[in-house]
């Protein structure tokens, strides 16, 4: 899928278009060789934003052959798609390739009929719109992304980043996803989902209760931690502590740990020599047979599979 074309037309929107550049258009080989080659296509001084136009390399016809295509944030989802792009988009999608919508691109790809049957999400001010204009498509409200293998979708703008992030770890590995993520200066996976968004803004850097005791636990993966380990390095009850957990990273205390364990446990994969068995133990999973049920269902691939496909030794 190293291929990637995103579709401009007339009414795409900015912030999220500069995200899809940022990722898959910015020579990244440092990271990765080779990186994505990627194409800009639509028609000649589209309109981005309110205020920009563009000069587009390729037309909508060059949708139809990219193995990756990416639709960014439509400005007025009360208004059809043009029939260009969704005819490119069927193609596309048909001939194998993987379709990825940001925030309200996901209504593009509901009008050509690739959410039908499928999950999906948008930005959580459109939810509601989508799921009745839309009524085979399967709205998840309160995700960050979905991904169904062919067809993938974003919530509302930083959301974006979120599922371009996604699919880097998905290419190339969480190593180099996470290196890229601290080249962008933005966190390399969000847990929760948008539901967090809706009422108030997360809390960031340190200005949260939890500011202190994520550190902590993340400096002890290796050990048999507790919510009552948890809760009493915090200071406070362990339903204190789960309040605090779903309005800092919008999911439960062992729940949020348990991805931290699996995301050291894919570093170490892609990066050194240690048997399951000891990155079982180094990830507080305990036993290799723990770490393969956990490491399976959050990743899709078990362990050794994994360290194949994304090991550097």
């Amino acid at each position: 899928m190293r291929t990637v074309a995103m579709a401009l037309p007339d009414g795409s929107m900015l912030f999220e278009a500069a995200a899809a550049f940022e990722v898959f258009g910015t020579d990244h080989s440092d990271l990765a060789d080779p990186w994505y080659s990627f194409t800009v296509c639509g028609p000649d001084g589209a309109r981005v934003g309110d205020w920009m136009r563009v000069e587009t390399a390729q037309g909508l016809e060059v949708v139809a052959a990219a193995q990756t295509v990416i639709v960014p944030a439509w400005r007025d989802v009360d208004v059809d798609p043009p029939g260009e792009l969704i005819d490119a988009l069927r193609t596309a999608h048909a001939a194998g390739a993987r379709i990825v919508a940001l925030c309200t691109g996901a209504f593009v790809l509901a009008a050509a009929g690739l959410l039908d049957g499928r999950r999906a999400t948008t930005h959580w001010a459109h939810t509601d719109r989508l799921a009745a204009r839309y009524p085979r498509v399967t709205v998840d409200a309160g995700v960050l992304f979905t991904d169904e293998g062919s067809v993938l979708t974003s919530a509302g703008k930083s959301a974006g980043m979120d599922l371009c992030l996604h699919i880097v770890r998905t290419d190339h590995g969480a190593t180099v996803a996470n290196a890229l993520a601290r080249h962008l200066v933005t966190p390399p996976h969000r847990d929760g989902g948008q539901a967090q968004f809706i009422p108030a803004p997360v809390a960031h850097g340190r200005d949260h209760p939890l500011a202190e005791l994520l550190p902590w636990v993340l400096a002890r993966l290796d050990e048999p931690l507790t919510v009552e380990d948890l809760a009493r390095q915090a200071g406070m009850s362990s339903r204190n502590l789960a309040r605090h957990f779903h309005a800092v990273t919008g999911t439960a205390p062992l729940r949020w740990l348990l991805g931290q364990r699996v995301r050291l446990a894919q570093e170490l994969l892609e990066s050194g020599d240690d048997s399951v068995e000891r990155i079982a133990a180094r990830t507080g999973m305990g036993t290799s047979a723990t770490l393969r049920r956990h490491f399976t269902r959050v990743t899709g691939l078990p362990p050794e599979a994994y360290r194949r496909t994304f090991g550097a030794v």
